[in-house]
């Protein structure tokens, strides 16, 4: 008696691998995505094309504002003294920054291309400008002849302004130049001389040896992120340091280096640096309190201006200070941002000199205040008292936003957000439906009940 025959035994096999999967086949749980964590969303943000924008923005504003409250808070009681209403130094600030506001607007919203076609003509009409210093219309402060007047109760300060341009004009010139500044003759002419060399020339020549040295330091930000060799940037420090002892060799200049390292006169050549160090030291951790200070009764001079980091210190404490540091610092990332971010050439070297004139600038004022560096007359931006430096550091934070605008993407990545108006008005009208609806009913009319 013969059995039936059997299934092939490999219909077997095959059935029992298709309902029995191998466990290295089997779909791993580890292997599926992983839900966002917060450190990765943050990261993903950070690493957005828009981040540069609105780092420099964000910073810009609350620097401004801040700059706004404490010249008020500062310079309140020596109006009063002089006669005047408590508010005049502020207003007077105020309306510069009012000024300065389309500037800004208008810069941030050029591109690139715009200021290669302007660097020229601007450096051009800044030197011209700086001309007028040899003029009746120049007018000096303290030795220094660094401010034209332009009548109708209006005084200008061009080295500001020359800052800008030379900013601009290096970026262009030394892109051009690119593939050539291996040598050091591409490298100096004609952007160190006779360009840089002219302008830095012209403010000295109004005795203005602070904003000279915060030109050198614009020049030599655009020279580094050029490319430029370290043996050419040993030579122009050389003949900078000549230079400067040169300069620092007057009586004025030598007492105020020299306080530095003596206290014999309190009330002497010193005595600024020392009122803002005990202004520093009486804000503790947060401060005596907005307006409560006393060191701007007077004691400390040019509290609103030079020495406005020490009313922070003393009315807002160590977190004031501190806010205003991590405010430059964003600053800082924001430009090294779009230094490494930005393809054109143009673009990195114009904002490694804006980097280097703002961010220096901000650290020699601070370091004057602290005691650190001899008193060289330079206002911390956007928060010290002053019209043409208001205007002009403004006008270059235009060009660095207008950068940012600029970077790879976005331009479309802002385009395609919806504005704050567009958002205000969608939020409103969505508002003003829901009442609607909730006082008509579903039909949206009642008269019926």
């Amino acid at each position: 008696m013969t059995r039936p025959p059997r299934p092939a035994s490999s219909a077997v096999p095959a059935a029992s691998s298709a309902a029995r999967p191998d466990r290295k086949a089997q779909p791993d749980r580890k292997a599926q995505p992983a839900r966002p964590t917060l450190r990765g969303a943050w990261l993903g943000q950070w690493n957005s094309a828009v981040t540069s924008y609105y780092v420099l923005l964000g910073a810009t504003v609350l620097l401004l504002v801040l700059g706004l409250v404490m010249v008020l808070s500062s310079s309140s009681i020596d109006s009063l003294a002089d006669g005047k209403s408590a508010y005049s130094v502020f207003l007077n600030q105020a309306k510069f920054a009012l000024m300065g506001l389309p500037f800004m607007i208008v810069a941030m919203h050029l591109r690139p291309a715009v200021y290669k076609r302007i660097a020229w003509p601007a450096l051009i009409f800044a030197i011209c400008l700086q001309l007028l210093i040899f003029t009746p219309m120049a007018r000096g402060e303290k030795g220094n002849t660094s401010w034209v007047y332009l009548g109708g109760g209006i005084t200008i300060q061009p080295s500001e302004l020359a800052k800008v341009a030379l900013a601009v004009w290096l970026g262009v010139v030394l892109a051009r130049k690119l593939p050539l500044l291996h040598d050091w003759k591409h490298a100096l002419v004609p952007a160190v001389v006779p360009g840089s060399l002219a302008v830095i020339t012209l403010v000295l020549a109004g005795k203005d040896l602070g904003t000279a040295l915060i030109l050198i330091m614009l020049v030599a930000g655009a020279l580094f992120v050029a490319g430029v060799p370290l043996r050419v940037f040993g030579v122009l420090a050389a003949g900078t340091g000549v230079v400067v002892a040169l300069l620092a060799s007057t009586a004025n200049r030598k007492g105020r280096i020299l306080e530095l390292f003596s206290s014999a006169d309190p009330a002497g050549a010193g005595y600024q640096v020392k009122r803002g160090l005990e202004g520093l030291g009486t804000g503790g951790l947060t401060g005596v309190g907005l307006g409560a200070g006393s060191e701007k009764w007077s004691y400390l001079p040019e509290a609103h201006n030079d020495f406005i980091f020490s009313v922070i210190g003393e009315e807002l404490g160590l977190l004031g200070t501190l806010l205003v540091l991590g405010l430059f610092a964003l600053l800082g990332v924001g430009m090294v941002r779009v230094i490494r971010r930005h393809p054109d050439p143009m673009v990195k070297i114009t904002t490694g000199a804006l980097a280097c004139w703002i961010i220096g600038q901000a650290l020699i004022n601070i370091g004057v205040v602290i005691g650190v560096i001899p008193v060289i007359g330079v206002p911390l931006p956007l928060i010290s008292a002053g019209g043409s430096a208001l205007v002009a550091t403004m006008l270059a934070l235009g060009i660095l936003i207008s950068f940012a605008r600029d970077e790879p993407g976005a331009r479309e990545a802002l385009a395609a957000r919806p504005s704050v108006v567009r958002k205000s008005i969608a939020v409103v009208g969505s508002a003003t439906w829901r009442r609607r609806a909730h006082t008509h009913g579903p039909s949206g009319n009642n008269e019926h009940g």
